[in-house]
């Protein structure tokens, strides 16, 4: 009874930051806001909704499976998040600024 009552809390929570990373990426002005929204909100709730799965599934070899794709999701989705945005950032993506038409300062584009 603990343990379905503690998956679901955690699965809860996994959708439940899903969602608001699809608010941000809808509601945010710009591309990094974006990016910065979706790849945390992505990447916690997939970690809390899989090991939801993985508590109410027990301890056996499912359940070390999606353990192993717990660690990959937390290491694959930072570094790609970061790449993206790095690669953004080369190809003169402008930051969204308060003022219509101004950018990035020349000093800080690489």
């Amino acid at each position: 009874m603990i343990v379905e009552i503690l998956s679901v809390i955690l699965v809860a929570i996994g959708l439940f930051l899903f969602a608001s990373g699809t608010v941000g990426l809808i509601r945010l002005p710009d591309f990094y806001c974006r990016m910065h929204a979706t790849g945390k909100c992505d990447t916690l709730g997939a970690l809390l909704a899989l090991f939801g799965l993985a508590v109410y599934n027990g301890f056996n070899l499912v359940s070390l499976k999606i353990i192993f794709i717990v660690v990959f999701i937390f290491v694959a989705n930072p570094t790609a998040t970061h790449a993206i945005g790095r690669a953004a950032l080369v190809n003169n993506v402008a930051p969204w600024t308060k003022e219509p038409g101004e950018s990035v300062p020349e000093e800080k584009k690489r």
